[in-house]
């Protein structure tokens, strides 16, 4: 049976069976732009299944019942299967169906369920984990602050967060002193950390795009991406592998990304 392990860099599959439910995905693909969207595909099993086993997250706007029966033949353990989500047709609640935990499907559902304005409904134990959010910045020589702030901003609030769901700022060691980045940090009240490009340049598969300019710039192929990776996993010692949940966003003199991880917690 084919099935690939989580992938370092998610890909996102959104699938519709009614007109209501094609509607909704446009607002889904607004705050997931970089998802696919599959209305009413055919085959429909053959399709679901293969996106699920290239590991795919899957939003499945139909009847739990469909999602179920589509993906049990190819399910293999918590630790391989790629989250799956099931949304009604009308956007009104949001059930994270598999991976809860260990593929993030529920952080992913309470993250949904805000932006849509959904009820959000999680049948397993809550509180094992907790997420955690890095923002990876990069910026030219001289950046004023507010280009920085505007950018972050930007950032979050298309993907439906905000300043304060972050845990702390990152970037590359050549920019510490900087003042934008360190009036930013004042600013958001948020620790920043800065990291050299040898440890950066251990982020090079995960980044969405690797720049030989910013390598010739910097001595690695990526700053935001790969700062905000590292932190994540700094923090956490790798009770979990940090992903990149908004892949690199630039204005004409900085750069902006952020990175998820998770990490375990004890039941109250």
């Amino acid at each position: 049976m084919k099935h690939t392990h989580r992938s370092s860099k998610i890909s996102y599959t959104i699938i519709s069976l009614t007109d209501a439910g094609r509607a909704l995905s446009y607002r889904l693909l607004y705050l997931i732009p970089e998802a696919e969207h599959l209305h009413r595909p055919k085959p429909f099993n053959s399709i679901i299944r293969e996106r699920f086993q290239n590991g795919n997250r899957l939003i499945l706007l139909c009847a739990i019942g469909i999602a179920v029966r589509t993906i049990a033949p190819v399910l293999l353990d918590k630790y391989h299967d790629p989250a799956v989500l099931v949304i009604d047709e009308h956007g009104r609640f949001v059930v994270p169906i598999l991976s809860g935990h260990e593929g993030g499907a529920n952080e992913w559902a309470w993250q949904l369920s805000k932006y849509l304005g959904a009820q959000c409904i999680i049948t397993g134990a809550q509180l094992y984990t907790r997420s955690i959010l890095i923002a990876g910045l990069g910026c030219n020589r001289g950046c004023r602050v507010e280009q920085l702030l505007d950018l972050i901003e930007k950032t979050l609030t298309s993907h439906g967060l905000q300043v304060q769901d972050l845990s702390a700022l990152a970037s590359i060691d050549i920019k510490q002193n900087e003042s934008g980045m360190q009036l930013l940090s004042e600013f958001l009240s948020l620790p920043i950390h800065f990291y050299p490009a040898e440890t950066l340049r251990k982020y090079d598969d995960k980044l969405s795009k690797k720049s030989a300019l910013v390598f010739r710039a910097t001595g690695c192929y990526g700053v935001a991406e790969a700062a905000a990776l590292a932190h994540a996993e700094q923090l956490v010692e790798k009770q979990f592998a940090a992903e990149l949940i908004i892949p690199k966003k630039s204005n004409s003199d900085a750069t902006c990304a952020v990175a998820r991880i998770y990490s375990k917690s004890d039941p109250p």
